[in-house]
């Protein structure tokens, strides 16, 4: 009996110590779980807000445009309503959360430091296995950055990782710059546009940095933090202008059109342009840092390759991909399932951000140069479901994705750990990236207005000074690395001229229009940047510039495209097999559809942009050029061109505001 009472209290001990630690271990998932469930409210909350700023933002445009108000844009409306919703979570929420730190002192032996930190920190925890068996877990914690307050979870969870803005929100405003871009106005002004875009934005950054290097030179506390790579940097992020305001007033108000396409396309291509130029620069540092004080020349020449390769070849990822989309959509099936039809554009369409970006190119410009591409090619392909689908989501995520940014840029403000507030270097900010900008504009105007037809007016090239508002790309570039102090002061620099060129310069569009008297309710085929008189009688009808006025890259393409792009990626007319050689027949037969062969005259006028680069009279002179013999044209009747003017006569051209 006593064995058995012994064996009772045995039993009964292992019993206790199997439930004590049942509880122990039920208990700590209590404790997680909670913790888990706190951090989802929190993450809840977080997107609650910007969907509350996003919300808020629709109805007060929708109010703006009910009573056609114009002093202030939907993008200021963002950044106004995030400051305010920045300032309350900074200063009004508190979270009951606990958040647990533990002190970690790095070994002394480490080479990393602050502004080199560790990617991950890994800890190790001991535990009891039983029978004196103690086992080592490793648990890891990825670098999130440096903590400012520690008493509010609310404002770490209002920030973003930065590489969100690179991967997610930037492709989709980036690909509808491409596919809703006027391409007719956009490459007969190609020459001015890659003038400005291409040279201007890098005169305009190299300006930038050298002023700027020289004023920090001038402050002790600031010499000792900025570099020249560091002012450099800076010259390249704040370089690229993002006119949303004034483009959508110039839509608004019937601006004239080559105005509109040497503001939009500049702003287009500059953001490609100083994404590539801002990572020229940091390859130079790195070079010129690893090397001796002899390596800066080759160091320079190296980046500048970098340059014009990166752009080069992401350019050409883009625009393969925009083909390869269009042979899909040409040589097989798929419209007729339109949903499937879209799905695959779109994947498409991202697949080619993400292979430039694997590649170590850009895929800002790999993705904008896809748009494109999508919209000359692809889009004449698609069933008329996937157009208008195609056309509606991109316009819908740019809307959404553009007030998105905005309204963090206003939040962040107040959230964001890591501004740092110079005065001395905000102002000079300011003043360098005006100074920068009129370097851009007026002499490259001036040089092409040597041998430009029509000239770029005086009261023109103000608008475009006016035009260089700051907005995304600049702050995406600013917040990708805030490390240093000194990247830390361009954020905040970056993201108060961002919020007051929007504001300020955006409210005041429609009043700089009147002042420099910029012609409003244009219609679109009735344009020219001078107005100093009637047109002269050879103009082509409903054009403001004659054929040998177009710039001379878009007149080569425009033949090109017409004759052989636009019949292999498309089913226009005419077909390959009227403007390849005889030699190269089967291959053309192979490369033309049934309904290429089929298609009705009246489908192919139609195309959506049948005047890419070339005017519609010219298109159909050099489609008929090329007619098979024994094709009869009849013959049009000469009659009188009509005359147009830029003056503002009500009811012709428009009228000043």
């Amino acid at each position: 009996m006593a064995v058995r009472g012994d064996a009772r209290i045995l039993l009964l001990v292992i019993l206790c110590i199997f439930l004590l630690k049942s509880c122990n271990g039920a208990a700590t998932d209590i404790e997680l779980d909670a913790k888990a469930q706190l951090l989802h409210r929190l993450d809840s909350l977080n997107l609650l807000l910007y969907t509350f700023l996003l919300i808020l933002t629709v109805l007060t445009i929708w109010t703006f445009k009910h009573r056609r108000l114009r002093f202030l844009h939907e993008t200021g409306l963002a950044v106004i309503y995030g400051l305010i919703i920045g300032a309350i979570i900074r200063y009004g929420f508190t979270t009951s959360s606990t958040i647990l730190h533990m002190p970690v002192v790095p070994d002394a032996s480490s080479k990393y430091n602050q502004s080199v930190p560790p990617d991950t920190l890994w800890l190790r925890f001991p535990e009891d296995k039983g029978g004196g068996v103690i086992k080592n877990k490793t648990f890891a914690y990825s670098f999130r950055g440096e903590i400012y307050k520690q008493d509010n979870e609310i404002d770490l969870k209002a920030t973003f990782d930065p590489e969100i803005f690179f991967n997610i929100i930037l492709p989709p405003i980036i690909f509808h710059a491409g596919y809703s871009l006027k391409r007719k106005y956009f490459f007969r002004n190609l020459g001015a546009i890659l003038m400005y875009a291409l040279i201007g934005t890098s005169i305009s950054a190299f300006i930038i940095g050298a002023l700027m290097y020289a004023f920090v030179q001038l402050i002790p506390h600031l010499s000792a933090s900025f570099t020249f790579l560091d002012t450099l940097y800076f010259g390249a992020l704040i370089s690229p202008t993002d006119p949303l305001t004034i483009i959508s007033i110039f839509n608004d108000l019937h601006v004239d059109v080559n105005l509109y396409a040497l503001v939009f396309g500049e702003s287009v291509l500059n953001d490609a342009v100083a994404i590539v130029l801002s990572g020229s620069i940091q390859n130079y540092g790195e070079r010129y840092q690893s090397g001796s004080g002899g390596f800066e020349t080759v160091a320079f020449f190296q980046a500048f390759g970098d340059f014009v390769g990166i752009f080069s070849l992401s350019l050409f990822i883009g625009a393969t991909m925009g083909c390869i989309t269009a042979l899909l959509t040409k040589f097989t099936r798929v419209r007729d399932f339109p949903l499937l039809e879209s799905a695959l554009f779109v994947l498409m369409s991202y697949s080619t951000f993400l292979i430039a970006e694997a590649s170590d190119l850009t895929g800002v410009v790999a993705v904008l140069f896809c748009g494109i591409c999508q919209a000359h090619y692809t889009y004449n392909n698609l069933s008329p479901d996937s157009r208008q689908r195609t056309k509606q989501l991109f316009e819908l995520l740019n809307f959404l994705a553009e007030n998105f940014i905005f309204s963090y840029i206003g939040v962040s403000m107040f959230t964001f750990p890591k501004h740092h507030f110079d005065p001395g270097f905000i102002f000079a900010g300011f003043l360098c990236a005006l100074l920068g900008r009129a370097a851009n504009v007026y002499p490259l105007s001036f040089i092409l207005n040597l041998a430009r037809k029509p000239k770029i007016s005086l009261n023109y090239q103000h608008m475009l000074f006016f035009a260089g508002l700051r907005g995304a790309m600049s702050f995406a570039l600013a917040i990708r690395n805030t490390v240093s102090d000194a990247r830390q002061a361009m954020l905040t620099t970056t993201s108060l001229i961002v919020i007051l060129t929007v504001i300020f310069q955006g409210g005041a569009t429609t009043q700089f229009l009147s002042w420099f008297n910029i012609p409003v309710g244009v219609d679109e085929e009735i344009e020219g940047l001078s107005h100093n008189g009637m047109r002269s009688d050879g103009s082509l009808p409903g054009s403001g510039i004659k054929p040998n006025e177009k710039a001379l890259l878009a007149r080569i393409w425009g033949d090109f495209d017409t004759r052989y792009m636009k019949p292999l990626l498309t089913h226009s007319r005419p077909t390959l097999l009227e403007t390849l050689p005889v030699c190269c027949t089967p291959l053309a037969r192979i490369l033309t559809t049934t309904q290429q062969m089929t298609q009705d005259e009246a489908v192919r006028k139609a195309d959506s942009d049948s005047d890419f680069c070339l005017e519609d009279r010219e298109l159909e002179r050099r489609r008929t050029s090329i007619q098979p013999l024994g094709t009869v044209m009849g013959e049009v009747s000469p009659g009188p061109l009509p005359l147009h003017t830029r003056v503002a006569l009500p009811g012709l051209v428009g009228k000043h505001l």
